[in-house]
């Protein structure tokens, strides 16, 4: 007989697995066998009943068999309290399905059921490490049970659900089965049956009457929590194949059979009740209201594997958990944090535990700085724990230590109070903490920001902000990392120094995430929209003019960074640019209705100083053209620009802290942006993104996946997403986001021995004696005033600054090589295997004595002169990358180790007079149309005046206020210029005519031409 390949198949599959045998099997060997009366002796595999479907209950939504059996074998005494009432079953029943009609049968499982005097537990939870035998014992009294081919319909008697898995008699999963080898599969044919064809008016399928509902074929798995007819959405429940979507090959049988074997066994669906199903929303809210939240399989997966990880491996750990945006880390983060502190050692003496029957960390801190995590973990936790006030809000530092000194289990502060963690967990050295790190959604303030740096004795700075990865481990350095402490890193993009500090060591020596959910999975699964899907690139090009005869010699590298700084931050320059945004904003997405009318974007500009011209551009602009919706700027602290002070608060009208709230009304529809809200910032309605800044690594995908948030409530799809950039490259963006694509790893670790090098050119320079290294550390660590510290550094800064009488470049090149010690030896020094306390001294004294080092680059005064020696006289944007979709790598990316090679300050430079540096520039920038800085100047001129001298060009351009009118006008009348001068201009003409880009940059141009002469012909 050939193999059963039907669906039939796949239920006797599961069913073997759950029971241990199946229908088929003992109807083979006994024809007339009585399985619901022997149920019994057919109790093997996974421990479940095989079911009847005839003692279902459709009514109540029960088996009856196993849920009479159940009370009675387990809660007798509460039966006979009832038993005096002649309808007492009923009364059960009527009271059983009124709760779960108000509560969810979740919170009854959880419980249990009041009726009269009597009190019936429905559940027995799975013990605990530390539970007595009894505890024990009630568990393996739950009679677990899989019902094939039930019929769940009072009105219709022939409707059957393929299999329903029941705990106790109540119905906890529902699964409609497909088999690819029939043609069918669960995404499409099975979510069919579910939205389509079952009657969701029946008990069974009630909300909150089951936990969960899958959708099931050999190769995939889908859930829902809530059937809604054809609105009904699926989350998949898939492990992931290739760090993409689907299922790894399985080579001992379907691809989908965890499921069966590993997720629904009795132990495994008690913890999913206990520990992560979860009702949002208040017990009095109408439970059709509330939303029911069942785990992902990576969501489960990563908790699971962090617990078991600990429980063998005890404190003292880091994990690193690379999970992308869209894989739901807050619930992840939620899950973890409270079974983290229920975590028992599973060997006998493991690293810091204090015996088998206390849990292992006395407190979990969850580091955020998102608040609104604050209060889903506070009331994640009550629904969990019969415990109350476990969760501690800690924003201040009295709050943290009193809460850290108190024992409190759970303690949730912010990212700014990193160091104080650090310095409290050290001082508690006879308690156990994990920690775990939010990391990934850095402050949308910004100011945020500058507080972490003021709290590490940094200046906050407008540009280059430190990410919040580097903050953490900077905080880390100060001590090693004690051994009573686990640390729990979750981000989805881990730079290099990351993955050393949190990451595990593979036998090649290289780092590598301890779980991942990828980039790639994310955007397959839906969870998230591919934001290169859409990308368009323009280059700048420029002509810069001379203004002065000399040509003195300037830096050539420098000079050419710097007149592009210059050239892109000019108010012309970013006047042009805010029309091509406003050009393609408001015909191509306000005016188009994206999202329902409610798509809104932003830009991104290189500093505040340019945001704020930008935001002045956008609002002239606006205001021309009658002012069809409203704009906001962010930023931090306050800027003077061209004489004027400006802040966020005064520039939007309201306080910073408004800024978000505001954006999210209709009213406002474009966000200018420097720094802020580049990370961290969750507005499903963003669809464009304007950039005007260089992104590289991982400010780039943070930045850009701002748009990545699905809205499926506005209907948002990857074809509505859009990006403008005019400072990057698509080569770029690639390259920025190929390594966090799929799993990021690091290739080694750092070679430490580059510090020996360091030392010894930093020793022989003769800045400071060992003797002086000794004191310092003497009295630093012996706390002494900060006033005998002084002295000692001072003296070696004097010989730095004056004393050597060292060359510029020496003074620089000393000064990156005592940066390098720093930053090599403090992220190293956490996880170096052994001490060097030479090293630890010269550390701390190098801290102090950098700041007091001065520097000076004469380079800085010349180039100054420079750009005071050049003109803007052309500015055009050329599109070369239209709506291109940027295929991204999917082999998993290795990271190499920062780089520990000694640096300096040496290096030949290129001097070059200036009449080259800006020839080089216009010809590097200036490209397309093929003429001389002079012919191109010349033929605007002559083209300007052919213009000015139309018939129509007077009344309906320089008179016409109307600006749309005018610009519809003056394109007409440039036309017919063209036209008549394409003989003339026959490559102008092509590029006008064929090259979007080139036509928008030569409109642009010939409109400041002629309007800039309007008062005085040209």
């Amino acid at each position: 007989m050939p193999s059963q390949t039907n669906e039939q198949a796949l239920e006797a599959a599961i069913q073997e697995t759950l029971s241990g045998t199946t229908i088929e099997k003992i109807k083979e060997q006994d024809p007339n066998a009585n399985i619901a009366e022997e149920s019994e002796q057919y109790l093997s595999g996974n421990g479940y009943y095989i079911g009847d479907p005839d003692d279902f209950d459709a009514k109540y939504a029960i088996d009856k068999r196993r849920f009479w059996s159940f009370l009675e074998e387990t809660q007798n005494e509460e039966l006979e309290k009832l038993q005096r009432h002649g309808d007492w079953k009923l009364k059960i029943l009527e009271r059983l399905d009124r709760m779960i009609n108000k509560y969810g049968v979740l919170q009854l499982l959880k419980k249990g059921l009041a009726v009269d005097d009597a009190h019936f537990t429905l559940f027995y939870q799975l013990p605990l490490a530390s539970s007595s035998d009894r505890v024990r014992k009630l568990f393996q009294n739950n009679q677990f049970s899989a019902t094939r081919q039930l019929r769940y319909s009072v009105e219709n008697l022939r409707e059957e659900i393929d299999m329903v898995l029941f705990i106790n008699g109540l119905p906890i999963i529902t699964a409609e089965l497909k088999n690819h080898w029939t043609g069918q599969n669960a995404k499409v044919h099975a979510q069919k049956q579910y939205k389509y064809d079952r009657d969701v008016r029946q008990t069974l399928l009630n909300f909150g009457r089951c936990l969960v509902h899958f959708a099931v074929d050999t190769d995939e798995v889908y859930m829902t929590t809530k059937l809604n007819g054809g609105n009904t959405y699926f989350l998949p429940f898939n492990k992931g194949n290739d760090n993409g979507k689907g299922n790894p090959v399985n080579p001992d049988g379907h691809k989908t059979a965890y499921l069966w074997e590993e997720v629904l066994t009795r132990k495994s669906l008690a913890n999913l009740i206990q520990h992560f199903v979860r009702l949002d929303g208040k017990a009095k809210d109408p439970l059709n209201t509330r939303t029911l939240f069942f785990p992902r399989y990576h969501q489960m997966d990563v908790v699971r594997e962090i617990i078991d990880h600990a429980g063998k491996n005890g404190v003292g750990q880091t994990y690193l958990i690379q999970h992308s945006a869209g894989s739901g880390k807050s619930n992840s983060i939620t899950w973890a944090a409270f079974q983290l502190i229920e975590t028992y050692p599973q060997i006998e003496g493991g690293h810091g535990s204090k015996g088998m029957e206390k849990p292992l960390f006395d407190s979990v801190i969850v580091v955020t700085d998102r608040r609104l995590l604050d209060k889903q973990i506070r009331e994640n936790i009550k629904d969990f724990s019969e415990v109350k006030n476990i969760v501690a809000p800690a924003y201040s530092s009295r709050e943290l230590r009193e809460s850290l000194e108190s024992g409190k289990k759970i303690i949730i502060t912010t990212i700014q109070k990193f160091p104080f963690i650090i310095e409290g967990i050290s001082d508690l050295s006879d308690k156990r903490f994990a920690v775990v790190i939010d990391e990934a959604h850095s402050s949308q303030s910004g100011s945020a920001h500058d507080k972490m740096n003021q709290s590490m004795g940094q200046q906050a700075q407008e540009e280059e902000e430190e990410d919040v990865q580097d903050k953490i481990i900077k905080a880390m350095q100060a001590r090693k990392m004690r051994g009573n402490a686990s640390y729990l890193a979750f981000t989805a993009t881990p730079k290099n120094n990351t993955l050393e500090k949190f990451g595990v060591k593979q036998e090649d020596d290289s780092f590598r995430p301890f779980h991942l959910y990828s980039m790639k999975q994310a955007i397959e699964e839906g969870f998230i929209l591919d934001v290169l899907a859409n990308y368009t690139t323009y280059k700048s090009y420029y002509e810069i003019e001379k203004s002065i005869e000399e040509n003195p010699l300037f830096d050539s590298q420098k000079a050419q960074k710097k007149l592009k700084a210059y050239v892109e931050s000019h108010q012309q320059t970013i006047d042009t640019k805010a029309e091509v945004i406003l050009d393609h904003f408001i015909p191509n997405i306000v005016n188009k209705k994206k999202l329902k009318g409610k798509a809104k974007a932003m830009v991104v500009t290189q500093s505040i100083v340019s945001a704020i011209r930008y935001y002045k551009a956008l609002s002239r602009i606006l205001e021309q053209k009658g002012n069809p919706f409203k704009i906001l700027i962010a930023f931090s602290g306050s800027k003077t620009v061209d004489g004027i002070e400006y802040t966020e608060a005064d520039m939007n009208g309201f306080g910073e802290k408004d800024t978000k709230d505001n954006f999210d009304t209709d009213e406002y529809r474009i966000l200018v942006v420097a720094n802020k809200y580049l990370t961290g910032f969750d507005q499903p309605k963003l669809t464009a993104n304007y950039v005007d800044k260089k992104l590289q690594g991982v400010l780039a995908v943070q930045a850009l996946s701002r748009l990545n948030r699905s809205a499926d409530k506005l209907g948002k799809k990857t074809e509505d997403i859009f990006i403008l950039d005019f400072f990057n490259s698509t080569d770029d963006i690639k390259n920025s986001f190929d390594p966090f694509y799929t799993a990021t790893s690091l290739s080694g670790a750092t070679d430490i021995n580059v510090l020996h090098e360091i030392k010894e050119t930093l020793d022989e320079t003769g800045v400071y004696e060992q003797e002086e290294v000794e004191l310092f550390c003497e009295k630093f660590f012996m706390k002494e005033d900060a006033q005998k510290l002084s002295p000692i550094i001072d003296a070696a800064a004097h010989r730095f600054n004056t004393e050597l009488e060292l060359e510029d470049e020496d003074k620089a090149d000393f000064k990156i090589k005592a940066k390098q010690f720093v930053k090599i030896y403090g992220q190293m020094a956490a996880i170096m295997p052994y001490e060097m306390v030479t090293w630890e001294k010269l550390f701390w004294f190098l801290k102090f004595l950098i700041p007091k080092l001065i520097v000076k680059d004469k380079d800085t005064d010349n180039l100054d002169e420079l750009l005071e020696s050049v003109d803007l006289s052309t500015y055009g944007l050329e599109r070369t990358k239209l709506n291109d979709s940027i295929g991204l790598d999917a082999s998993e990316t290795d990271l190499d180790p920062q780089n520990p090679n000694p640096r300096g300050a040496h290096g030949e430079k290129e001097e070059d007079i200036l009449e080259n540096i800006i020839r080089n520039f216009n010809e590097r920038w200036f490209q397309g149309w093929e003429a001389t800085p002079d012919e191109q100047r010349t033929k605007f001129i002559q083209l300007g005046k052919h213009v000015q001298a139309h018939p129509d060009f007077q009344t309906k351009v320089a008179d016409n206020a109307d600006k749309q009118n005018s610009d519809l006008a003056l394109e007409k009348i440039i036309d017919e210029v063209m036209r008549k001068q394409r003989k003339n201009e026959l490559d102008l003409y092509r590029l006008y005519a064929k090259d979007e880009g080139f036509y928008q940059a030569f409109f642009d141009t010939m409109k400041r031409v002629v309007s800039g002469s309007r008062q005085k012909p040209i």
